[in-house]
Parts: C-alpha cells; sequence; structure tokens
C-alpha cells in the first residue's frame, strides 16, 4: 500500500476547496511536497487544476525544482494532451502523468501514450461523480462537465488500452474529510485489474484502515487532511494496522 499526498494547483499555488469547487491559496506547492517528502510520504502527485481550463499545464518548472530535493515518484497531471507533454513532463522530473479530460476525448490517445512511453508511466486519472441510484459518471475538466462515459464502461476501456494505472477521485465525497466513498468503491473494485489509487473524503487515519480492512490492493491518495494537518504522515506510516 502506498500512502500519496495529492496536491492541486493553482498559478504556483496549492488550492483546496470541496468537489472540485471554492478553490482557495492554502499554501506553497515546493515548501508541501517537500515537507511531505521529510515526513515520510511514498509518493507525490501534483495537479494543474485549470490546466485543462486553458489548454497547458504550468507545473513543469515546479516539477524541476521539487526532484532536486525530493526522492519519491511524482506524478505531474493537468492539461496532458499530446505526446509532446507527457515527453516534456518526464524530462521536468515526473515519473508518471494522470491524464483525464484529454483521454475522455479522445481514448487512442491512451494507446499512444503507452506505446510510446510505457504502460507504467500512464496514470487515467478519473473524476467519478454519482447521477443516480449506484450510478456514475466519468467527469472531465476538474469535475465541471460531463463525459457521457457510464464509469465501469470507462474503466474496461482504459484497462482494455494498457494504462499501468487508475487514480480515481470521488467528487461528491472531495474535500470533505468525512471518509471515502464507499459506495464507488464496492462498485469498481471487482473490475479493477491494475494498481489503483482511490482519492476523495479522507479525514482521518481510521478511514484509511477501515477501507483497508475490506479492500487490500488498494493505495491512497490524501490532500486536504494533510493540508490542514487533520493526519499526520508518520502517524499512518507507523499504524501497524494498515501494513499487518
Amino acid at each position: 500500500m502506498r500512502i500519496i499526498s495529492r496536491i492541486d494547483i493553482k498559478n504556483e499555488f496549492v488550492i483546496k476547496g470541496i468537489n472540485l469547487e471554492g478553490l482557495r491559496k492554502i499554501g506553497d506547492p515546493l515548501e508541501m511536497a517537500t515537507r511531505y517528502y521529510n515526513e515520510g510520504i511514498d509518493e507525490i502527485i501534483m495537479i494543474d487544476a485549470v490546466a485543462s481550463l486553458y489548454g497547458r499545464n504550468n507545473l513543469f518548472n515546479i516539477v524541476e525544482r521539487s526532484v532536486e530535493n525530493i526522492f519519491v515518484p511524482i506524478t505531474l497531471g493537468g492539461g496532458i494532451r499530446s505526446l509532446k507533454d507527457i515527453d516534456r513532463a518526464l524530462k521536468s522530473g515526473a515519473d508518471k502523468v494522470a491524464i483525464n479530460s484529454y483521454a475522455t476525448e479522445n481514448p487512442n490517445f491512451i494507446k499512444e501514450a503507452v506505446k510510446n512511453f510505457g504502460s507504467s508511466t500512464i496514470t487515467i486519472y478519473i473524476e467519478a461523480k454519482n447521477i443516480g441510484h449506484k450510478k456514475w459518471e466519468a467527469f472531465k475538466n476538474s469535475g465541471r462537465d460531463k463525459t457521457g462515459l457510464e464509469i465501469l464502461d470507462w474503466i474496461k476501456k482504459v484497462q482494455d488500452y494498457n494504462c499501468g494505472e487508475l487514480l480515481i477521485t470521488s467528487v461528491d465525497f472531495e474535500g470533505l474529510q468525512k471518509g471515502f466513498d464507499i459506495d464507488l468503491l464496492e462498485k469498481i473494485y471487482p473490475y479493477i485489474s491494475v494498481p489503483l489509487i482511490f482519492n476523495g473524503g479522507c479525514g482521518k487515519i481510521k478511514d484509511i484502515i477501515d477501507v483497508k480492512k475490506k479492500y487490500e490492493n488498494i493505495s491512497f491518495s490524501v490532500a486536504s487532511a494533510f493540508h490542514y494537518k487533520k493526519v499526520s504522515i508518520r502517524d499512518l506510516k507507523n499504524e501497524k494496522n494498515l501494513y499487518s
């Protein structure tokens, strides 16, 4: 199991909201990433929260500065729309890229990315939003826009295209810090055949322990609970119930 910090960034500031909305500045991304690394984080995900809106990722320089002193895998996401973007991300020091919006618009891009850079480099990021009883749809553009893609159909397709990893966020639970979206996890888990990172809702260590009791092959991405110091990375790493 990996414990992963998620850092959403807008104009070189860490931002956070609820349900991917109402974003406000809460810190410096390099300082935050360095703190998490020093506390023992396993990986870091950096997402340009407005990249798809403006059609570009603005985080390459932040990644370049981060890898000077941070030596855990970094995934860069937001606005990845070409092989050139992936190449630039990797040359900046990222180990993986997370692709959401453009993949939903052009699924064949996943095949091209895997062919050129290898499946271990390609994380498909899915923003899942509930649209009815036990029904979820994949959204894009930071949870703003519908794609028309039913969640299980989309998960199956991206795995058929050999993505290396799935990062799935519950938009409905994101930022609430009241626990993970267990209904969503129950829906998708039987269909997952690649490493899964689940995100959205963590507010305390027990939230992770409760999920791990039932779902073994899962990692967690945490944002608010780390940012607001509700959960300590060191305490998580020392929690025997998570690693027994």
